[in-house]
């Protein structure tokens, strides 16, 4: 409930503001976009998901990864317990959902002490990650 709760506080404001989609408003003949964000969604499968001591470990390193002061919102998450369909891939240990302002907040994030220390620290718990970025249309 934490996560959720920290999501919900963070992310109203920053989404009412900037929006997922973004938000422009009119200027003269045309219109001038002021905010793109940037959402980073990773997708973590651990190797071994039912150790419960590498689960604390990895959470607890998300956490602190969330520190990270470019981050605007976000959100740590597992699988649903949603009805199994051909679209759905509920496979994967661990979500990790955090959002930027700009592609160059992401950039300080990828290179950030934080989240080599994340890298360096965790890497040996997960088998597979995989990132989906995406921006506003």
């Amino acid at each position: 409930m934490k996560n959720r709760r920290s999501f919900i506080k963070k992310g109203t404001a920053a989404l009412a503001l900037a929006g997922i989609s973004g938000i422009s408003k009119t200027a003269g003949a045309g219109e001038v976009k002021i905010s793109s964000a940037l959402l980073h969604h990773v997708f973590f499968w651990l190797k071994e998901p039912d150790n419960q001591a590498h689960r604390q470990q990895f959470e607890n390193a998300l956490e602190k990864l969330l520190k990270v002061e470019t981050i605007t919102v976000s959100h740590i998450g597992i699988p649903a317990a949603t009805e199994e369909r051909g679209v759905v891939d509920n496979s994967y240990t661990y979500s990790y959902l955090v959002m930027f302002d700009t592609l160059e907040d992401q950039l300080v994030y990828q290179t950030h002490p934080l989240h080599l220390k994340f890298i360096e620290e965790n890497s040996d718990l997960w088998e597979k990650v995989v990132v989906y970025d995406s921006v506003d249309i």
